[in-house]
């Protein structure tokens, strides 16, 4: 009686002897019909996410495993995560260099699920010349909370579609693309951390983005380059969940990464346009963008808004390294009068060195159409040889200045009489006038940092600076930690009389 009871237990608890344990495995010599043990391991990494559930660990065993997978399983806060991960020492390679993407399609797909990590795969090799279709590496869309994408390396994800209906409009491709598209539940808790995301041709879209309804989210410490659009994008008013009310991406953090080699000349949806952005914040709103280092790409960091009376705001970005992009260090506002706004954002304590390497006219700070209640102070502004600091393409109202701009160091070689400051259809040749005729940086000075060795992209300051000790702390959100993490505090609070301009606080 006790045997057929037994007997009886396990044909009514399908996967019973799978299930007795956490922690499973999948190997190229495995079987499916195995229970996933560590010595009699699964073939496929479908047929593990199809079985595990909360709380499993599945080890994958290094290989190449030609297969698009499609996690159908959540986990949740009492059991925990479902974590998929390669095994220690160890790289597993999600392949699809056999597959044909379809209209949206992605090697790892996430949809609607909770409590989810992927670690350490290499996914590589989707490609397509097709307009309609779009590849993508890791794809995340719907809703849910507590995703993780951790260490992954992401590569040679392909839009390769020669044409186009306009700039812009050409086909898509994506290396992590998180979608949040329900209107009711977002995407949130969502950790995109310690990847890797290059060598990929993404068409009109971006190398890795968040968009839509996405809330509570960090992008940290990632390796975006090599890509021929955009690297870093937070987007809202896309359409991407159906109200508009939280179309928008929110409430995030995107620190600590590095970005660099990005650009969309030689684009098919872009041709010669230098138009990418190392960290683009499109229709975003409460989002800190802290101690990146963004180097050769086009625009350093943009917040804009693409959309017609719909915002980018409430951005800080502090901390920052900008050098060697082909346009603007950094841009701000609508690049079109008839597109959308940029409000309530600060640019504080970054450094910007020789950006606008093409020579478009951007110069270091760009400023563009629709700006309100902006902040530009703290920073060192060390231009290349045409010496040009800022472009403005708006008027200026005296009594409603789009932005705040004070407590700045600039500098170029040829020194302050040759520097230039561009408004709508005037230059300004030289620091003092451009002070005197746009009341702008009446705190700022022109001085040479003195950076240990910017040739060898050095940009920490000597004792002798003239950005040591004069930065400004009034109304403006000082960060605690520079660039490296050094503290900016004294005497447990950042203060005036101690806080450096520039991404680097002298230690």
């Amino acid at each position: 009686m006790k045997f057929l009871s037994l007997f009886i237990l396990l044909i009514c608890v399908p996967g019973a002897f799978a299930q007795s344990n956490s922690l499973f495995y999948v190997a190229t010599n495995g079987n499916d019909s195995n229970p996933g043990t560590e010595t009699a391991p699964w073939r496929s990494i479908q047929h593990a996410a199809d079985t595990v559930r909360a709380g499993s660990t599945v080890n994958v065993r290094g290989g190449v495993y030609e297969e698009l997978v499609n996690i159908k399983a959540s986990g949740n806060a009492s059991d925990g995560y479902i974590t998929f991960k390669s095994s220690p020492g160890e790289t597993a390679i999600l392949d699809a260099t056999h597959f044909t993407p379809g209209d949206r399609s992605g090697i790892l797909t996430i949809h609607n699920q909770s409590y989810v990590r992927i670690d350490g795969f290499e996914i590589r090799n989707y490609r397509t010349a097709e307009h309609r279709f779009t590849p993508l590496g890791i794809s995340v869309t719907g809703a849910g909370s507590h995703i993780e994408l951790l260490k992954n390396n992401v590569h040679h994800i392909e839009q390769n579609f020669n044409g186009r209906d306009a700039p812009g409009r050409g086909g898509n491709g994506f290396g992590i693309a998180v979608y949040g598209t329900d209107a009711k539940a977002p995407i949130t808790d969502l950790i995109i951390d310690g990847n890797q995301v290059h060598n990929l041709k993404t068409g009109s879209s971006e190398s890795l983005v968040v968009n839509g309804n996405i809330t509570n989210f960090r992008i940290t410490r990632n390796v975006v380059h090599d890509n021929n659009n955009i690297g870093i994008d937070v987007i809202g008013f896309e359409r991407t969940a159906p109200d508009p009310a939280v179309d928008q991406a929110r409430d995030g953090v995107v620190s600590g990464n590095l970005v660099y080699n990005i650009t969309s000349k030689g684009n098919p949806a872009y041709r010669n346009d230098e138009s990418s952005d190392g960290i683009y914040v499109d229709g975003g709103t409460r989002i800190l963008i802290e101690q990146n280092v963004i180097h050769d790409v086009d625009f350093g960091i943009e917040l804009a808004s693409e959309h017609k009376d719909r915002a980018t705001s409430y951005i800080i970005a502090r901390n920052n390294l900008i050098y060697h992009g082909h346009t603007a260090g950094v841009s701000i506002g609508g690049y079109a009068p008839e597109r959308g706004h940029t409000e309530h954002c600060t640019v504080i304590n970054n450094t910007l060195y020789d950006n606008d390497t093409s020579a478009t006219g951007s110069g270091e700070f760009q400023m563009q159409w629709n700006m309100s209640n902006n902040i530009f102070a703290n920073n060192i502004v060390y231009a290349g040889s045409r010496c040009l600091m800022t472009l403005i393409k708006t008027e200026v109202k005296s009594d409603e200045p789009p932005v705040n701009i004070d407590h700045n160091l600039y500098y170029c070689a040829s020194g302050p009489k040759a520097s230039t400051w561009k408004q709508i259809d005037t230059t300004v040749t030289g620091f003092e006038k451009y002070v005197q005729s746009t009341g702008n940086d009446r705190h700022s000075h022109f001085l040479d940092p003195h950076f240990v060795d910017a040739a060898a992209h050095n940009f920490h300051l000597q004792s002798d600076s003239p950005a040591i000790a004069a930065g400004t702390t009034d109304g403006v959100p000082v960060g605690e930690l520079d660039l490296e993490g050094s503290s900016r505090v004294k005497s447990g609070n950042v203060k005036s009389e101690s806080l450096d301009i520039g991404c680097y606080q002298r230690k």
